[in-house]
């Protein structure tokens, strides 16, 4: 039975505009074994949002009822489709497909890539502003990939961005938060803002960590996909997610540089009313 204890409760729902998400796992939909396995991985990681590549869906030339099989687990859930820009290399570019894929899905999300480098699939921050602009402009609800620079965020942020996508890692890399100092600094310093970790995690352990940094929310989808197990993978990052939150609303203790002794060897150990 799964312990109610660990799930998000109404009072803790997160927004995106007058959305209101309960879940915050976003979870990615390429590279499964089957359809069938990224069906029950959607089921198991309880998520609200799914991610769908359009260039794609294009490059395959039929989905072979793919989007049917995701829009049957999501329906089960409440979950949203958001399409992303993967494989853009100009902000016209991911403009264009943009405005494509609100025609074929029917939605103004959109989870906006523009790629600057070959090698570590880094953003673009020039390329990907002007797009931002332009597609906030358009009506778009604009969840932009981004890296853990907070002048970039900032720049994003005044181009109508309603919340940041910074990386943990380079896609793809499962190396987890490798930048834990720059990622507090974007919670310090944008603190009512929705920040969601996207991309380079890579163990359930990586978005807790996440989580009790106080991010609203995490996206994967390798760590998952290429699981020898998605389906139960995605249940154990579900819970790691749930456990992160509830450690931050609880209040994970400061660290220390020095040892303190958890039994006082003076006094009373426990503080007893009169």
């Amino acid at each position: 039975m799964r312990d109610s204890s660990l799930s998000a409760a109404p009072a803790d729902a997160w927004n995106v505009g007058d959305v209101a998400l309960s879940s915050r796992f976003l979870l990615g939909t390429a590279g499964y074994p089957s359809p069938q396995v990224l069906g029950d991985a959607i089921q198991a990681s309880a998520t609200q949002i799914v991610t769908v590549g359009l260039k794609r869906q294009l490059a395959a030339a039929g989905d072979n009822g793919f989007i049917e099989i995701i829009r049957g687990a999501m329906k089960t859930q409440g979950a949203r489709l958001l399409p992303n820009t993967a494989g853009c290399r100009t902000a016209r570019e991911a403009i264009q497909l943009a405005h494509m894929s609100r025609e074929l899905y029917d939605t103004p999300w959109v989870k906006l890539e523009v790629v600057g480098d070959e090698y570590t699939l880094q953003p673009d921050p020039i390329e990907l502003i002007e797009a931002a602009r332009q597609l906030a402009r358009d009506g778009f609800t604009v969840f932009p990939y981004c890296t853990d620079d907070l002048v970039t965020c900032k720049r994003l942020l005044d181009a109508g961005c309603p919340l940041l996508m910074p990386w943990g890692a380079p896609i793809g890399s499962g190396q987890g938060l490798i930048n834990p100092f720059a990622l507090r600094t974007l919670r310090e310093r944008l603190p009512d803002v929705v920040l969601i970790v996207d991309a380079g995690i890579g163990a359930p352990s990586h978005a807790a960590q996440a989580l009790e940094m106080g991010y609203d929310a995490v996206l994967l989808n390798s760590a998952v996909s290429q699981s020898p197990d998605p389906v139960r993978m995605a249940g154990a990052f579900r819970q790691a997610i749930e456990a992160g939150r509830a450690a931050y609303r609880a209040g994970v203790m400061t660290r220390q540089d020095f040892a303190v002794a958890t039994t006082p060897v003076t006094g009373n150990p426990f503080l007893i009313g009169g």
